[in-house]
């Protein structure tokens, strides 16, 4: 399994070496050279943010499309919570079920069902196990990347439950066996995603040796063709809905730490808050607190890059349609065991951002880094195609990059040359050298000089008409 596979990839036709994707990457994952994007795989950890900025749609996310149902007898979509959302008008989830079974789904289990027993073996697991207060919750799979690659002391307090979509499939999974007798090979688990982070999550699991969950589907991809199935579904839905608030209510920020019934707890949504959280934690600043729900995305997983609804309106709705819901749903004669709620393998720390092989070697370029941000102007401009000056520095004492990459440094260099050739042309021509030297050697200047004036407007450095443009 490829421990760095991502889901968000970019597509360098449509690609034009703007510099917005570099400036919202969390991770710094991002570079522009030779006039395009380049994602470092180790440092990504597919929050979305470049998809949610990319004026030019140059960065795509990987998923599958419907045409996966026809590789099983027996499929059930697993929709989540924060999917209820996109739809205006929405007072029955039923009908929404309703419309992935005409869709072409042989059952749906609900995410949000799952969740709930998540919820009870939390309680349980943070009031056991004092030890490691507070705990994070790992709902999110980019939260728990960015902690593996750059809170290596946080790990610790990561909350050991599985993702509600994974324990959605395998009781999804064990009960469909139970309906049907078909082999478990035979029965296609599709999740319907959000985010990217959760596609990832099914490719690459944190957590667990091996996803339950055989294929995804992004929302905005599924949204437009269930419409019709709703409209033919609202004048008689099945039953089919198993959910609680509590469940529902993992849809958005806040919606876990609710599951938990604590009032001693943090919740911070948006990539730059989760940063700051983390930081402070790491600082011991919230010793005293029991739990600390993050996300990656702003107002929860309603705000995944994979919706279609304003994150804020789709909060709203959720929080509308759970109103007359019971505080747990239903759940028959379903039952969790520890195999279906907890991890099974560790989260082990990846340290990607190590400047050396031992301590001696990164002190020293860390030394290294600090003399070459003393050179730079500090104005963090991105026309070298990294996000920040210290950004450069770093790429060039990792050998990634070149000092004249900075376009005020090469500038400078290039007035030198000028400076230089023109005092030693003057010297030549008072000197009494013969014209055709003197020429000679105004041509190897001017010859040197356009070669610096041809990098200063390469792509490797997005200046001149770029660097006029704020959003490019």
């Amino acid at each position: 399994m490829n421990k760095f596979f991502h889901s968000v990839y970019l597509d360098p036709n449509l690609c034009k070496g703007c510099i917005n994707c570099i400036k919202r990457c969390p991770t710094q994952a991002i570079r522009v050279r030779n006039g395009k994007a380049r994602i470092t795989s180790q440092f990504c950890i597919d929050c979305g943010e470049c998809v949610r900025t990319c004026s030019h749609h140059a960065k795509k996310i990987r998923s599958d499309s419907l045409d996966i149902l026809e590789k099983y007898t027996y499929t059930v979509a697993l929709p989540s919570p924060e999917f209820y959302a996109q739809f205006n008008h929405l007072y029955d989830i039923n009908i929404l079920l309703t419309a992935l079974i005409y869709l072409g789904f042989d059952d749906v289990f609900e995410v949000s069902a799952a969740a709930e027993f998540i919820s009870s073996a939390a309680r349980k697991y943070v009031s056991e196990h004092k030890e490691h207060w507070p705990y994070i919750n790992t709902g999110c799979p980019s939260i728990v990347r960015l902690i593996r690659v750059s809170y290596p002391n946080l790990i610790e307090h990561l909350l050991p439950l599985n993702l509600p979509a994974e324990t959605a499939a395998s009781l999804a999974r064990r009960r469909a066996i139970e309906k049907t007798g078909l082999s478990p090979e035979q029965i296609g688990i599709i999740f319907i995603s959000p985010c990217p982070s959760k596609v990832t999550h099914v490719k690459s699991p944190l957590g667990k040796d091996h996803s339950e969950i055989d294929g995804i589907l992004a929302a905005k991809d599924i949204y437009p063709l269930l419409l019709p199935h709703m409209l033919e579904a609202e004048s008689a839905p099945m039953s089919l809905s198993m959910s609680g608030s509590t469940g529902i209510g993992w849809g958005f920020s806040g919606g876990e730490a609710a599951g938990l019934m604590t009032d001693n707890y943090l919740v911070a949504d948006g990539i730059e808050n989760v940063i700051r959280v983390l930081d402070d934690l790491e600082d011991e600043k919230f010793s005293t607190l029991q739990f600390i729900e993050l996300h990656a995305c702003s107002g929860g997983c309603v705000g995944g890059v994979l919706n279609v609804e304003n994150p804020y309106v789709a909060k709203v709705k959720l929080k509308n349609l759970s109103k007359s819901m019971p505080l747990y749903g239903n759940h028959g004669t379903i039952i969790a065991t520890d195999a279906d709620l907890y991890w099974n393998t560790k989260v082990e720390y990846e340290p990607v951002f190590r400047l050396g092989s031992n301590m001696l070697e990164s002190i020293t370029k860390m030394k290294q880094i600090d003399e070459l941000c003393q050179e730079f102007p500090g104005l963090d401009c991105g026309s070298c195609g990294a996000p920040t000056c210290r950004a450069l520095a770093e790429d060039i004492v990792r050998g990634k990059a070149e000092k004249n990459d900075c376009v005020h440094i090469l500038r400078e260099h290039i007035h030198m040359l000028q400076d230089s050739y023109t005092q030693l042309a003057r010297e030549a021509m008072i000197s009494g050298e013969d014209p055709d030297t003197c020429i000679h050697m105004l041509m190897n200047y001017v010859e040197k000089l356009t070669d610096e004036i041809s990098r200063l407007d390469s792509g490797n450095l997005q200046y001149s008409k770029k660097e006029t443009h704020h959003d490019a």
